[in-house]
């Protein structure tokens, strides 16, 4: 997932997850509305993308990673835009993908205050010239 959202503003959430899931997978109708609620989206799922605040629209990207679950995900700035809640759910769904099993590779600015298990950290300001 990149730094902007990557999603259609003219779709509602729900479609344009559905529209994933018919590139790459099928997902039920459930599994899409489970996937909002997970990114504290639930009742949003029919609402056009583009009237949603910039931190929702990251949360309908971040939803993806509840659908497709990938072993590797590479992530870059998603706390973009999220609020306090929003972090603590990535936070918490970083940790739980990396804990079965899974790795993520990240950018960011935001320190992490739950790390995963294997945690590690590479800071390229150290090589600043």
């Amino acid at each position: 997932i990149g730094h902007a959202a990557g999603i259609k503003d003219l779709l509602t959430a729900e479609e344009n997850l559905t529209w994933l899931c018919a590139l790459h997978q099928q997902a039920s109708r459930e599994a899409i509305w489970a996937a909002l609620a997970a990114v504290g989206l639930r009742g949003f799922e029919d609402v056009p993308c583009h009237t949603l605040s910039a931190g929702q629209q990251r949360r309908v990207a971040l939803a993806r990673l509840h659908l497709a679950s990938p072993p590797l995900w590479i992530l870059d700035e998603p706390f973009t835009a999220l609020d306090k809640q929003g972090v603590a759910q990535l936070e918490a769904h970083l940790a739980a993908h990396c804990e079965q099993g899974g790795t993520v590779v990240l950018t960011t600015h935001h320190t992490l205050e739950r790390k995963p298990s294997g945690y590690r950290e590479l800071n390229l300001g150290q090589w600043a010239a």
